[in-house]
């Protein structure tokens, strides 16, 4: 058999730790999981990767990079209602189509904290140096005003947002519920928006007009609430 490089034998080990940690969280990621995940020989993984640290560490590397794709991908250059609903939809529907990830993230951030590093917040810091520039080219491209302090408000909003319908989705598992979900979410950032955005802010696109009476009371049957 050809011999694969080392970088992209740490790739595929990467990848399978993601998909081990969404399934057994970070304590039953153990390394010959990983490795049998990875098809790859338990000494490769050891040779790859010094220390399970080192491993994680490159895990929350690529989980961040790839929830910065994501963003940069929906970075649609408009104004700053329509980026910024862009952005979420990207997120939300990202993590609906990915669950492993989502998993993943909420283990490696509970696991991060535990371990009193500053990994997590890394990762978070990273997603918001991401999406601020992205608000403010929308910001300067459309001739609108925001203050700082709202573009702060509005990129912690989109994450807020984002990751609250990823735990919900990962909780409930029900696409349909969780493909109006994103809707529902999406008019929660118009609200925001027309709130604090003053009279520049489009009307919500179609998709995202506020939920009949009838399908609150079937999202709010979704997250289980009497």
């Amino acid at each position: 058999m050809p011999r694969i490089p080392a970088a992209e034998r740490r790739a595929e080990l990467v990848a399978a730790a993601v998909r081990v940690i969404a399934a057994h969280g970070v304590d039953g990621a153990t390394t010959r999981r990983i490795a049998q995940e990875a098809k790859a020989p338990l000494a490769t993984l050891h040779y790859c990767f010094a220390t399970k640290e080192e491993l994680f560490a490159e895990v929350f590397g690529y989980v961040a990079g790839q929830y910065r794709e994501v963003l940069t991908r929906n970075a649609v250059h408009s104004e700053v209602e329509t980026s910024a609903r862009a952005l979420l939809r990207g997120l939300l529907e990202w993590y609906l189509d990915n669950r492993d990830f989502g998993a993943t993230i909420i283990e490696l951030v509970s696991w991060a904290q535990r371990q009193e590093g500053e990994q997590a917040e890394m990762m978070y810091n990273e997603a918001f140096a991401t999406m601020r520039p992205i608000l403010e080219t929308a910001e300067t491209a459309a001739g609108q005003s925001v203050d700082s302090d709202t573009v702060d408000a509005l990129t912690y909003i989109v994450s807020a947002l984002s990751d609250g319908f990823a735990l919900n989705w990962l909780v409930f598992t029900d696409r349909t519920a969780a493909e109006r979900q994103i809707e529902l979410t999406i008019g929660v950032l118009d609200s925001w928006m027309a709130a604090n955005l003053g009279d520049a802010t489009e009307p919500a696109p179609r998709a995202s007009k506020a939920p009949s009476e009838q399908n609150l009371r079937s999202l709010v049957s979704w997250v289980g609430v009497d």
